[in-house]
């Protein structure tokens, strides 16, 4: 049996709606159910299912309002640095390695590393943590660069490499070196402007 274009539209719809479920980011969520929801309800109008159209039309503007709310939050960043040994520090990790794992395979914690250790914060609530230790006096290696499922829309990450920069300069660094570990966190660090060097390595100057 023929399957029509309209028929290949809403069923692109369903694939779509039923992707977003799986994710975890509440901004890729939003991003992915409004494609799904447009699509959805374009195929609504063009079988003449109008209730269809307009439900899905509504969940898009709903999509469209909550991603406007994402974006123009002011929200409060700060750290809250901890000792290499913080039990609360181990337990996180210890807790999230599954996910740590996917990002940062082989990863494992070594407090005798550890220069700076910091769990960033939005709102008093944990976002991420960041662990590094400093080597050769002026670099900063990133050991540790986690972020919750969340908290994935960049703002971390512009928060630490670009609103604590001063603080990195004031502590004697001159850059900021970090290892492609996985395709994923290779995509985060070339968007904060990390740049492949001669070792394979991904490097970010500070000055």
């Amino acid at each position: 049996m023929d399957i029509s274009i309209l028929q290949w539209v809403g069923y692109l719809a369903s694939v779509i709606i039923a992707a977003s479920m799986t994710i975890n980011s509440i901004l890729k969520f939003r991003w992915i159910n409004l494609a799904g929801a447009v699509t959805f309800s374009t195929y609504g109008f063009l079988i003449g299912a109008l209730p269809v159209g307009f439900l899905n039309g509504f969940i898009a503007f709903v999509d469209i309002y909550y991603l406007y709310s994402i974006y123009s939050k002011k929200e409060v960043f700060e750290i809250l640095e901890v000792r290499a040994d913080n039990r609360y520090l181990m337990r996180f990790l210890q807790f999230h390695d599954k996910d740590i794992q996917k990002f940062f395979p082989g990863f494992a914690y070594k407090p005798e590393m550890n220069t700076v250790s910091f769990f960033i914060l939005r709102d008093m609530a944990v976002a991420g943590i960041f662990l590094a230790h400093r080597e050769k006096e002026h670099c900063l290696v990133v050991g540790l660069d986690y972020v919750l499922p969340e908290y994935r829309d960049f703002k971390n990450g512009k928060f630490i490499y670009l609103r604590l920069r001063d603080r990195f300069i004031g502590d004697g660094f001159k850059k900021v070196i970090a290892e492609g570990s996985s395709e994923k966190y290779t995509t985060y660090l070339k968007k904060l402007g990390f740049s492949p060097n001669q070792e394979g390595l991904y490097e970010r100057e500070l000055y």
